[in-house]
């Protein structure tokens, strides 16, 4: 699905990869407990907002950019951090563990709800997604124009030595490794994807730990790797993404699972517009730019969220 970027998505992008100093700079920001309770003085009664994320920088990020909008809103947060993977993930909201998580459309579809068809827009794909969540007492709020898909990565060198520019054209490469987290092993969107639909049964899988794909690719240690296309490094040309014909990866916007009872009344009403002026303004830009400071310049996600915010007036 096509988006048009608004003046007001360009300005949030703008403020992010302008304003890294910004972001490094705002360490005396106290205004969100790290691991208990956040708001303000409340007007009206609402409810009280426990966020949780899976297990990688990007999610810690949005995690702090929801939260820190709600708490400066006046709703009570409590941030629960890291429940792990996906699968992870959907069993804490599902048991009342949390009641809101940033997750991606396309891994609802494909790897939570199993779909035995891939989407072919990323429209087909958030209405799927939101179907499969209220089933469940819970439901989608407005998605992100960014998208964070898996890619399969490489060194711009290597594929042009193996001669291949897409997923498929990797059939003819007698074997190859291929590095990603854990969970990448069990999934349609990943390894399964690659070896099930691809039909790439060479492929011997690398399981990271802490290290990246992308140090393992520039020590020459794995062939490629599963990156995602908010990775500060997708920009550069050292590395090159193969093109995805069968569309495994899916459509990845990000869109804020919560639990149905947070948007009852007023209130929810409330939370429900929060959120989606900050999902409207999470482009891609933006993105890359808030990874970047996590992973380059070393700021935390509460800095950074903080600093995004409070240069788009999210925090007044």
């Amino acid at each position: 699905m096509v988006r048009k970027h608004t003046r007001r998505a360009a300005k949030a992008a703008f403020a992010v990869s302008f304003g890294v100093a910004l972001l490094i700079g705002l360490t005396a920001f106290n205004g969100v407990a790290q691991s208990g309770v956040a708001g303000a003085t409340k007007t009206v009664a609402k409810p009280t907002i426990v966020i949780g994320t899976k297990n990688f920088t990007e999610e810690f990020i949005l995690g702090q950019l929801y939260g820190q909008a709600l708490a400066a809103k006046g709703f009570h947060v409590v941030y629960k951090g890291s429940f792990g993977s996906s699968e992870l993930a959907n069993t804490a909201i599902r048991s009342g563990k949390m009641n809101f998580y940033p997750e991606y459309t396309g891994i609802i579809v494909l790897d939570l709800a199993k779909a035995k068809k891939f989407p072919q827009t990323a429209a087909a794909t958030y209405q799927a997604a939101k179907a499969y969540e209220q089933k469940h007492g819970l439901t989608l709020l407005k998605e992100t124009p960014f998208v964070d898909s898996d890619t399969f990565t490489m060194l711009t060198k290597t594929a042009h030595k193996l001669g291949v520019k897409t997923i498929a054209d990797m059939k003819k490469v007698k074997s190859f490794s291929y590095a990603g987290f854990p969970e990448c092993k069990t999934r349609i969107t990943c390894l399964l994807g690659l070896k099930n639909v691809y039909g790439l049964k060479q492929v011997k899988f690398v399981a990271l730990g802490s290290i990246s794909i992308y140090t393992l690719l520039d020590k020459g240690q794995v062939t490629g790797g599963d990156g995602f296309t908010t990775d500060p490094q997708q920009n550069s040309k050292k590395y090159t993404a193969l093109v995805d014909n069968k569309h495994i990866f899916g459509f990845q916007n990000v869109a804020p699972v919560v639990s149905q009872k947070l948007l009852k009344g007023s209130a929810g009403m409330q939370l429900e517009s929060i959120c989606n002026k900050v999902s409207s303004m999470l482009t891609i830009n933006a993105m890359r730019a808030m990874d970047k400071a996590a992973y380059v310049q070393k700021a935390t996600p509460k800095q950074i969220a903080h600093g995004f915010l409070a240069a788009n007036g999210l925090l007044k």
